[in-house]
């Protein structure tokens, strides 16, 4: 029977039901009929299709689905009605098992329930056409739909995704969840931390999350399962959730503002900026308007909005892989932004992000209509969001690059300032700026290793007061939330950090505060399990409303904001605050005189470049020489060597004299390459001073040198490098003691530090074509064999392979030849001696796997990192320092997905892709097709393909006709067939440990 009724029935198992005429035809068009008595309460449907599906009610489109391992949800109370209905739907596939499988709960106002499922008693048409879905259309003729199997029925192939509980967890007692215990992540002392919900697969994985003015919550899907408006639980009761009726999915941000939602779409041809509204006054939201498109996708696209302090605007935020819109009605910054480098850059070593250009990630001010969008800071390379403090001044959290670990060019996750024209000086490969560069700004604080998400102030929260002020700030891949206390820094502010919510695996995304008081979080992302979370306070403080208002350094932060009131492009013609503009170049705060500085470059150079070339205090000179670096022209090269001329070293600290490093820089890149007489003036200048007793200035001393062409810059280098002590570890370095999660690769890396200081002597220098004598060269090359021997991202060893063949470049036929012993030495590290699994292996499925696998002691170290090898996970993967890196990198495997996702992973690998690691179809002018990940690397496009053995494929760009997104993984199925269940179990542990002997699952 296709239908049950009762009191308090019990569900009839639905089947997996498909066309009569062939189990496997691309579509199946399916219809039933049903009768329902008495009013209606609730109802709600759960289905899902090998490989896609559309189910109509009564004619109406109520469900979709693209992913047959997703079961869909949907609360369909409005749409079913007493007597007569009719659920149509048509399912698509795309070659292999064919199947789709419903069931529709309805519960009667006096508790009677009727479910209908899937059965022999549907029926089946692949020739419908019309009004094939309404119930004017006699389905009488149509065929027998045909019963595949049951679902639970061991022989089927979805079986391990999709189960009877499946159902239960779909409809979740018709969207409502009771709070419990978190399991495997406590709050800080005081706080109590519940799971109000545990998202059913069918309502997707939550990315963003906003706080209602009506106390309810919303929150949305990473991928098509829309936006859900969520009522949290109060006093012990239920949660309750429901989906909202507007086609909007994707959001990365989520606002409530102006009586209405505002949603941040992450990709695709909805890309952008949306508000929906009530439109017929009902009390739901029904009506979304798309405001802006933004050109984005993926985890480095459009991200955050939120509104601005006055309220009376929004705030939007994007990654670095993401373009400015191209109506801007305006920039903070002078849009005349670059790479601002002085030697060649190398791209990522494995591609990433290569051809991405200034300005990186940015943030734009935009008007409720979403339609003027003006540019507020930029060099970001990923911040996924941004949040305004009590005083007015915008934080963000920005994103590492983890390939980059070990490289002087490394930056660890930070929290930024976000003031009004600011540059944060991301630049794409080894191109990044250091903090110091006098034409950005420092962070507030370096976090450490990490995968930024959503942030908040806990402004509104029922916390004590120094929570109510804090800054939380959620890491991903290290599932933390931190809180960072500000505190006042001249006209800027500093931060301290402590853990606030840990957990193994609690991969957190979004967070906000509610009308309640409570702070609320969302985990997901990437297709893994979503909860809701919240974190209320129960112990014996006061949680009266704090002060949260700052009066030390508010005169400071007057000033930087009075000046920051002369940016933007209507500034041009305002020459009023022209003094007091050039007054507070100067300016010993660095973020005043870097506003001071935006704000001359906003007017004509014309009205100010006489007055700057010619001002006596040094820091003023040298922030007039950069303005006019950047807003002047060729002709201005030589006043403007000629006021830097004007200082003396003797009266420059450190930071004064990096900023006039900086400066001679930008007069180089920018307003032109010197003449032979400018040239050796500088290196005069220059070369008594190197090296110097600050290694920082010694960083920059090299660079102009190199560039110079100074002919003793080789010679001194190369003893500066044999004479550095060990390497520091980084200031972030304590997290590895508190964060065990922290092994495997960074904690490798900060046990034996490699030496990062040289290889940026080493990069430097490979540049350098005259000087060298074959002692030097010997030196030199052999500094690239001792460093490759240490840990590092995933790029380490290709980008010091990359440098060598940079420097070999300049090197005589005769000194190749000299040097073969040297520079033929692999720089990659290779693995160890692999001995083949010793099986019997399976085919192994989830459901079989789990049990094995869920409670996993003292295993084998060694064992497992020879599986990981032998499975040939190694040649795509990094993890514990070894590996390849054609695929994510998985020593921190353990902490972002819960063992059912990584399970998952291994056993279906095209169920959920991060776009950084998707496979991409490319088809070139002479008709061949290669799948595989592609990455641009010297303008070469490389295709690696499934088989990890081969070499990529190189093409040329002009040679490819098109490229388009694959939906298979780069990573074969089947690679842990070969395993019994011991063997797996050693594999699984040595990837849940990040490739670390001393985790807790080895004892």
């Amino acid at each position: 029977m296709s239908t049950a009724a009762a009191d308090h029935p019990e569900s009839p198992v639905a089947d997996w039901i498909w066309d009569a005429a062939a189990e496997t035809s691309e579509l199946a068009r399916l219809r039933k009929s049903f009768q329902i008595d008495g009013e209606i309460k609730s109802a709600s449907v759960a289905a899902t299709a090998d490989n896609a599906f559309t189910l109509y009610l009564n004619g109406k489109k109520v469900l979709q689905g693209d992913r047959w391992e997703n079961l869909n949800f949907a609360d369909v109370t409005k749409r079913v009605k007493s007597g007569e209905n009719v659920l149509a739907v048509e399912a698509r596939n795309e070659g292999g098992p064919a199947g789709f499988v419903l069931r529709l709960a309805v519960t009667a106002v006096d508790g009677k329930q009727t479910f209908v499922v899937t059965d022999d008693s549907w029926r089946s048409s692949t020739a419908a056409d019309g009004d094939w879905q309404s119930a004017k259309v006699d389905d009488a003729k149509w065929s027998k739909a045909k019963v595949i199997g049951s679902v639970g029925d061991t022989a089927l192939p979805w079986t391990g995704a999709i189960s009877l509980a499946s159902f239960d967890n779909a409809s979740a007692s018709n969207g409502k969840f009771a709070p419990r215990t978190t399991e495997n992540a406590t709050a800080k002392e005081g706080f109590k931390l519940e799971t109000l919900i545990q998202v059913p697969r069918a309502m997707g994985s939550w990315v963003s999350l906003t706080s209602a003015s009506d106390g309810t919550l919303i929150a949305s899907d990473q991928g098509g399962a829309g936006l859900y408006r969520i009522t949290p639980s109060q006093d012990g009761g239920d949660t309750t959730v429901k989906k909202l009726p507007v086609d909007v999915s994707g959001a990365q941000g989520l606002l409530w503002a102006f009586d209405c939602l505002y949603a941040v779409v992450n990709g695709g041809p909805k890309s952008g900026l949306h508000r929906i509204t009530d439109k017929d006054g009902d009390g739901e939201l029904d009506h979304a308007e798309h405001l802006m498109h933004i050109n984005g996708g993926g985890e480095h696209g459009p991200h955050a909005v939120i509104l601005s302090p006055d309220k009376k605007s929004l705030f939007v935020c994007s990654g670095n892989h993401t373009s400015l819109p191209e109506q801007l009605s305006g920039s903070r910054i002078p849009r005349n932004w670059n790479e601002d480098l002085l030697l060649p850059r190398r791209w990522d070593a494995n591609g990433h992000a290569a051809g991405r250009l200034a300005p990186g990630g940015w943030i734009c001010q935009v008007d409720p209509a979403g339609k003027n969008w003006e540019v507020y800071s930029i060099g970001f390379r990923n911040q996924y969001d941004i949040a305004f403090n009590a005083d007015g001044e915008l934080f963000s959290y920005d994103a590492d690059m983890e390939w980059d670990l070990g490289s002087p060019w490394y930056r660890p996750t930070r929290v930024v300032h976000a003031t009004s024209g600011s540059e944060f000086g991301w630049r794409s490969g080894t191109g990044k700026w250091p903090t110091y560069y006098e034409d950005s700004l420092p962070p507030v604080v370096d976090i450490g290793p990490g995968s930024p998400v959503g942030i908040v102030f806990g402004y509104g929260a029922k916390f004590p007061a120094k929570y109510q002020n804090a800054l939380f700030l959620l890491d991903w891949t290290y599932s933390t939330i931190y809180a960072v206390h500000l505190s006042p820094d001249g006209s800027s502010y500093r931060g301290e950090k402590e853990d606030f919510v840990t957990g193994q695996p609690l991969q957190v995304t979004d967070a906000t505060i509610g009308q309640d008081g409570a702070l609320y979080f969302a985990t997901g992302g990437r297709g893994t399990q979503s909860t809701l979370c919240r974190v209320t306070y129960v112990g014996d403080e006061s949680t009266a409303p704090a002060e949260s208002k700052t009066a030390d350094g508010a005169s400071l932060r007057q000033l930087r904001k009075q000046l920051e009131s002369f940016h933007g492009e209507d500034q041009a013609s305002q020459t009023e605050p022209l003094d007091q503009i050039i007054d507070n170049l100067g300016h010993p705060d660095r973020f005043v005189r870097y506003a001071a500085r935006i704000a001359l470059e906003a007017r004509p150079v014309d009205t100010w470049r006489d007055r700057v070339l010619n001002l006596k205090d040094p820091v003023a000179v040298i922030n007039g020489v950069i303005a006019v670096s950047r807003q002047g022209s060729g002709s201005d090269r030589e006043p403007a060597l000629d006021s830097l001329a004007s200082l003396s070293d003797k009266d420059l600290d450190e930071a004064t004299s990096l900023a006039a490093l900086r400066a001679l820089q930008l007069i180089f890149i920018r307003l032109g390459e010197p003449t032979d007489a400018e040239r050796r003036i500088a290196t005069k200048a220059l070369s008594p001073l190197y090296p110097h007793k600050s290694e920082r200035l010694n960083a920059e001393l090299v660079q102009l040198l190199v560039y110079l062409d100074d002919p003793t810059v080789v010679k001194k280098t190369i003893d500066y490098m044999g004479n550095l002590d060990a390497e520091p570890v980084p200031d972030w370095g304590y997290l590895i003691e508190r964060h065990k999660g922290y092994g495997g690769t960074v904690g490798k890396l900060l046990e034996t530090m490699p030496p990062v200081r040289g290889i940026h002597y080493a990069f430097v220098l490979r540049n350098q074509k005259s000087g060298w004598t074959l002692e030097d060269r010997r030196k030199y090359f052999q500094f690239f064999i001792d460093a490759s021997k240490y840990p590092g991202g995933n790029s380490f060893g290709k980008f010091l392979s990359q440098f060598r063949d940079d420097a070999l470049a300049t090197c005589t036929p005769a000194e190749k030849v000299a040097l073969a012993d040297l520079i033929t030495v692999s720089l990659l590290q290779t693995p160890p001696k692999v001995d083949p699994p010793k099986g019997p292996g399976r085919k192994w499925t989830r459901a079989e796997a789990l049990p094995i696998v869920s409670d996993l002691k003292k295993r084998d170290f060694k064992k497992g990192r020879n599986l990981f090898h032998a499975t040939q996970c190694a040649k795509c993967h990094r993890l514990g320092g070894e590996g390849g890196a054609i695929g994510p990198d998985l020593s921190t495997a353990g902490r972002k997905y819960p063992l059912p996702d990584l399970l998952d992973a291994l056993i279906e690998p095209s169920k959920a892709i991060s776009d950084q690691y998707g496979s991409e179809k490319v088809l070139t002018v002479d008709g061949e097709t290669f799948v595989g990940r592609v990455v641009l690397i010297d303008g070469k496009l490389h295709v690696y393909t499934i088989d990890a053995n081969a070499p990529p494929k190189i093409l040329d760009e002009d040679d490819v006709e098109q490229i388009t997104p694959s939906k298979i993984s780069q990573m074969p199925v089947g690679l842990i067939d070969g395993l019994n269940p011991e063997e797996l179990k050693d594999l699984v542990a040595y990837l849940l440990s990040g490739g670390n002997n001393r985790d807790k699952i080895y004892r």
